[in-house]
């Protein structure tokens, strides 16, 4: 069920919600966060709503999607409530904000928030360069960005570190979470060496990758190279080597090993809404997350 509420105030569409959840059963007992998408504008809020609806079928939540106008505009605020097959098991309210609203978007938000659960916020474009200050940013326990669609996306990961506050994170670090788990347990058998070098390349604009390099040279304390090339990460240790190797836009990574025959394994890009699922799954400070953007300051780049 979708309603549409042009020309509207959060009065008007909190009474709504009341009046959905009286005559069809529509209930918020059973959110377990609020989810706060803040969008550059209207024409990104569908995928993201898309992606949202699919996390939430993991985590039951109520889903506000800031759509941000015209500043110059007349002062205005568009709802529209989505509930039932069109919110997956979420309650999706999408706020529309044109005029001097666009500035006040915490304002905004407040009356919507779920009493006694988390709130995270969402950045799946265009964050704030210090998440946490920002006002949507100060409600919330979970701090999620993207840096894969900034301007300069490695020049934006590499920047987190500086405006990092416990409760952020970045959806290039849970898109590197099976290849993290594919080198941990290639490092896991025999012989068991120190690592002496790792190397790295792929895009240059993925910053996946440098979060990637990053979380080695934190964990190995060896030299970590990053270059730009094929998709590909080794390991150097006295007797073996390993790498993991994909094709850009292919499904099936392959692990060779010194003296060993090669494995293949399946391991394509994550999509975002598996990515957001991920990081809905903690509501704690990421520690690992800061030691691997400590880690990129580490990283040599070639």
């Amino acid at each position: 069920m979708i309603i549409d509420m042009p020309d509207t105030d959060t009065r008007e569409v909190s009474k709504r919600l009341v009046q959905l959840r009286e005559a069809n059963g529509v209930v918020t007992m059973g959110r377990v966060l609020t989810l706060v998408v803040c969008t550059l504008d209207s024409s990104e809020a569908e995928d993201a709503i898309d992606a949202a609806n699919d996390a939430s079928r993991e985590h039951p939540c109520r889903v506000i999607v800031l759509a941000r106008g015209d500043r110059t505009a007349d002062t205005r605020l568009d709802a529209q409530i989505r509930v039932g097959g069109d919110a997956g098991a979420a309650e999706v309210i999408v706020l529309r904000l044109q005029g001097d609203l666009v500035a006040h978007e915490a304002s905004v938000v407040i009356p919507f928030l779920l009493p006694d659960t988390p709130v995270v916020a969402w950045w799946p474009r265009g964050a704030p360069e210090f998440p946490a200050k920002d006002s949507v940013g100060k409600l919330a326990t979970r701090r999620i960005t993207d840096a894969t669609f900034a301007h300069d996306p490695q020049a934006t990961i590499k920047k987190r570190r500086n405006s990092y506050s416990p409760g952020d994170t970045d959806l290039a670090w849970s898109r590197i979470t099976y290849w993290r788990a594919l080198l941990a347990a290639a490092l896991d058998e025999a012989p068991f060496e120190s690592v002496e070098s790792v190397s790295i390349s792929g895009l240059h604009d993925e910053p996946a990758l440098d979060m990637l390099a990053g979380w080695l040279a934190a964990r190995l304390d060896c030299p970590v190279v990053r270059r730009t090339g094929e998709l590909k990460v080794e390991l150097v240790r006295p007797t073996v080597s390993i790498s993991i190797a994909r094709p850009q836009l292919g499904r099936t990574a392959t692990l060779t090993r010194t003296g060993e025959p090669d494995q293949r394994f399946a391991l394509a890009r994550r999509e975002t809404r598996d990515c957001l699922a991920e990081e809905l799954r903690h509501l704690d400070a990421d520690d690992i997350y800061a030691e691997a953007l400590t880690g990129i300051e580490r990283v040599t780049y070639e």
